[in-house]
């Protein structure tokens, strides 16, 4: 099929690329041309800014594909757009939305018809994603646009933009450090690998069954926080029984969560600090987030735990995940140590030294 691809050269749009290139589909990326990524021969590339609308049309004004995957619309413009250049002009229109867009439930997992979050806790990111989401379905209803959603959840693997996940776990291990855990590590949570997501974006092409529907795209199984941690370990070969473990107090998780008490630290500069830095309680909430990878903490308490049903698109489209949590971790740290990250990669680990200290005394923090 002829496929064109928003965003196309980072993580999930990258994947996506090469997934559908190895699988004999013509590609286009359309991108602003300034990231410098290893797309496959023969891919043609579009340079243009999408957020500029006159600048979209004439690059992409009059052309016809078999199916549009929108990797990186983020706001109702970029949707509305884009389905007025493509009406009558493609066959299948793919969104990318997120799971930050559902309320919190203590009914898991959490299906495609689960209640979403437009609150006062939502935040702009999960609040544009419901708009571009919103635009869609409508246009399917009343215009019949061939369009579909996926709500993709903590994407892992190789070339993550945004390291504050698995990759700052990496480097917890290869420098010895302890470890926080949030309350006593029993939290359940779940991710999915960027390659099976690319998978099942390509096995949902033009198939009618999609259409007007929104999918949950995650992994197949879950893992505690302890649990996390000890795979992790294991992989990259600290060990589970070498790692120092310090477990948060629930009653100061609760107090950090609620802003009652608010720790210093600076900022490490990632995408999810961006979008929380016009509050310092916000801003918190993202730190404690990366102690053990976790979703959406603006929405979702530090001990609930967040699971995700995918059987709507394993019946829709046949797929089912290949990449299990451990051989997720497995595949992304042998890139990780082949790029060279596990001995340049670092972050700043003055928030958790912060909250080491509070814990065990300031004679304790980031030792091993």
């Amino acid at each position: 099929m002829k496929v064109l691809v928003m965003g196309g050269t980072s993580f999930n749009g990258l994947a996506l690329v090469r997934e559908l290139a190895k699988t004999g589909h013509s590609v286009t990326v359309c991108n602003r041309g300034k990231t410098d990524a290893a797309i496959p021969f023969g891919v043609a590339r579009i340079a243009c800014d999408r957020t500029d609308e006159k600048a979209l049309r004439s690059a992409l004004g009059g052309r016809d594909f078999d199916v549009v995957f929108d990797i990186s619309g983020y706001t109702p413009n970029d949707v509305e757009w884009m389905v007025d250049l493509f009406k009558g002009r493609t066959g299948h229109y793919v969104f990318a939305s997120s799971t930050v867009i559902y309320a919190p439930s203590n009914l898991l997992p959490i299906t495609e018809d689960h209640p979403v979050d437009r609150g006062p806790r939502q935040n702009g990111y999960g609040m544009n994603k419901l708009l571009c989401e919103d635009i869609l379905l409508r246009e399917w209803r009343e215009h019949g646009f061939p369009c579909s959603i996926v709500a993709f959840s903590m994407v892992f693997g190789p070339n993550n933009i945004i390291p504050d996940r698995e990759q700052r776990m990496f480097v917890r291990m290869v420098k010895g450090r302890k470890v926080l855990i949030p309350g006593d590590g029993t939290t359940l949570g779940m991710v999915g690998h960027v390659d099976d997501q690319a998978r099942a974006m390509r096995m949902m092409m033009q198939n009618p069954r999609t259409f007007g529907r929104r999918y949950n795209l995650t992994g197949g199984d879950y893992y505690s926080d302890e649990g996390y941690v000890d795979t992790i370990a294991d992989v990259t070969g600290r060990g589970a029984e070498n790692v120092e473990k310090v477990f948060v107090p629930p009653a100061l998780m609760d107090d950090l969560y609620a802003g009652k008490v608010v720790l210093g630290g600076r900022s490490s500069g990632t995408t999810s600090d961006v979008r929380a830095s016009f509050d310092p309680r916000s801003a918190q909430l993202f730190k404690l987030q990366s102690l053990v990878q976790r979703l959406a903490p603006n929405l979702h308490h530090w001990n609930r735990s967040v699971l995700f049903s995918i059987e709507r698109l394993k019946q829709d489209t046949g797929w089912a995940p290949e990449f299990t949590f451990r051989s997720a971790v497995e595949h992304t740290w042998e890139w990780f140590q082949r790029e060279g990250l596990a001995e340049t990669r670092d972050f700043d680990f003055s928030f958790e030294d912060e909250l080491l200290a509070r814990i065990e005394g300031p004679a304790s923090a980031g030792g091993a």
